[in-house]
């Protein structure tokens, strides 16, 4: 069982173009105090078949980690269009939103992005250079998908253990999920599943 459990995240300014800042609300419980802050990071995923094109958009320290419930807003700045191809920036991609403790990742959501025109017109007729000013960012919020990887919350002398292997889970709609309240796995047909 974790000893820290996220409860919600919620999307905010969502939708919005391309060039804006991501922001999550992030809420979650912790059951035990532990010694070390947790590391949140969100990750762009820039394309399907190459994860050198994958982006760390912010990373973030929080603690003290007592026990109890919190909530804060995490921001980032969005990707970095130049380091994206021109042929990935249009179309559907994913957004990782991962939690770590002393080195251990112990949960990753992931979201669907869809980025398109703001204009019919440019979605019907896109230009042949991309109008990155002119792009639009939807995040799939009510479809995360969520991994749960087991971890060693209270490792002896302080010491980093190694990553296990990971245990896929349900997606969850994170909303204080329960367990009438699971959504199905998603498939992600045109982006590398190797990224969750």
């Amino acid at each position: 069982m974790s000893a820290v459990n996220i409860t919600n995240v919620a999307i905010l300014d969502n939708p919005a173009p391309f060039l804006c800042p991501f922001r999550f609300e992030i809420s979650y419980e912790c059951l035990v105090s532990l010694k070390d802050d947790l590391e949140w990071k969100l990750i762009y995923v820039g394309s399907a078949e190459d994860e050198t094109y994958d982006q760390l958009l912010e990373s973030v320290l929080v603690g003290p980690v007592n026990a109890g419930n919190f909530r804060f807003v995490l921001q980032a700045d969005p990707p970095d269009p130049s380091k994206i191809c021109e042929a990935d920036i249009i179309g559907v991609t994913v957004l990782l939103l991962t939690c770590s403790y002393m080195g251990q990742e112990f949960i990753r959501v992931g979201y669907y992005v869809n980025n398109d025109y703001d204009d019919e017109q440019l979605r019907e007729e896109p230009p042949q250079k991309v109008l990155i000013d002119r792009v639009q960012r939807n995040i799939l919020a009510d479809k995360p998908r969520v991994t749960k990887f087991p971890i060693n919350f209270q490792p002896e002398n302080g010491e980093h253990v190694d990553q296990p292997e990971h245990v896929e889970q349900p997606a969850e709609s994170l909303d204080h999920a329960t367990e009438n309240n699971k959504q199905e796995q998603l498939p992600l047909p045109s982006v590398d599943n190797s990224s969750f």
